[in-house]
């Protein structure tokens, strides 16, 4: 089977810039190692929020990808500490472990994070390349809420959003409602839902498609992969919470399926429509797209707002494939 190649679709190979929003978390381990192994990727910074873990482990588990993939030269910001409405945010340690990481409890890294709020240096770093910067957003949108709040222009400015969220008819995983990055915060994904950047969402709908099994975990494992055996070691939490959940003997790719999204759009087939999210209520976290099917006899809470595309479709063979590719390449 021949592997999709290696570089970035979206810029013909040249060279393009991200910002990676996330809550690492093992699948965002996984993607993240990805982003550094993948040509043509100007990293500037890592940016952390709540989700997998807390915001505090989300930048110790940052801090200490970039020691191991050797990448001392990314900085990281780290975000906000509760959702936009306050309160304590839900953990899904169950998923990744106390640590995030599988409990492989790790010595703490050495590299510091900078002094600069999450949203400010979204804004910054966007402010200082207009019209350049992606995001790659895999866990709850409140720094991306944060820095729209900061800076209305940055919405203009930042090139492109790919998220990690939603459930489009389909069921969601934190409850029947809801997907859980946007139930983590879903005022503040209907901020950013709604806001007139250029977005790209990746839905569960898609992401549960595409699943690493157990053959493939042990030919990752087996092969020269940079960071495979971590991965592996890293996986094995993450694979057991699927045996007892979902009856999956491997693992979802949803991180990674996402960063494959912001690099081989080709690989998916979108469609627009504008998303609200549902923040009160039975189906709080809910987001329902308006297909554009019907012509509304009067206004409705969908009614003036900017679509966005949601990923409808994914070749989950070459998707898969390269993956694996990227996590197998010494």
């Amino acid at each position: 089977m021949d592997s999709p190649p290696l570089v970035s679709y979206c810029n013909g190979g040249l060279s393009q810039k991200i910002i990676i929003d996330t809550d690492p978390g093992i699948d965002d381990s996984m993607a993240i190692m990805m982003a550094f192994q993948t040509p043509n990727l100007d990293i500037l910074g890592l940016t952390t929020t709540f989700g997998n873990v807390s915001t505090k482990d989300a930048t110790r588990n940052a801090l200490l990808l970039c020691e191991i993939a050797g990448r001392l030269d990314v900085p990281v910001a780290e975000g906000s500490s509760e959702p936009l409405k306050g309160g304590e945010p839900e953990i899904q340690d169950f998923i990744h472990g106390s640590d995030g990481l599988g409990n492989l409890h790790l010595p703490p890294p050495k590299l510091k994070k900078v002094e600069k709020s999450a949203s400010e240096f979204l804004v910054d770093k966007v402010s200082e390349y207009p019209g350049e910067v992606s995001i790659l957003a895999l866990g709850p949108l409140t720094n991306l809420a944060l820095a729209i709040k900061r800076d209305s222009s940055f919405v203009n400015k930042v090139k492109r959003v790919v998220i990690l969220g939603g459930a489009f008819f389909a069921l969601g995983n934190i409850n029947p409602a809801a997907e859980a990055n946007i139930y983590g915060d879903p005022e503040a994904a209907d901020i950013v839902f709604t806001s007139g950047a250029n977005i790209d969402v990746i839905g569960i709908n898609i992401t549960t498609q595409v699943k690493m099994s157990d053959d493939d975990l042990d030919e990752l494992r087996k092969s020269k992969g940079k960071h495979a055996q971590f991965l592996c070691n890293s996986s094995k939490f993450y694979r057991d919470w699927h045996v007892k959940s979902d009856g999956v003997y491997g693992v979802f790719l949803h991180d990674p399926v996402c960063f494959v999204a912001l690099i081989r759009p080709d690989l998916f087939v979108f469609k627009k429509g504008v998303v609200r999210v549902e923040t009160q209520g039975l189906c709080v976290g809910h987001t329902l797209m308006d297909q554009g099917l019907k012509r509304w006899n009067s206004d409705n809470p969908w009614t003036g707002y900017s679509p966005v595309s949601v990923a409808w479709t994914v070749n989950v063979e070459k998707v898969l494939n390269y993956i694996k590719t990227v996590l197998m390449t010494p």
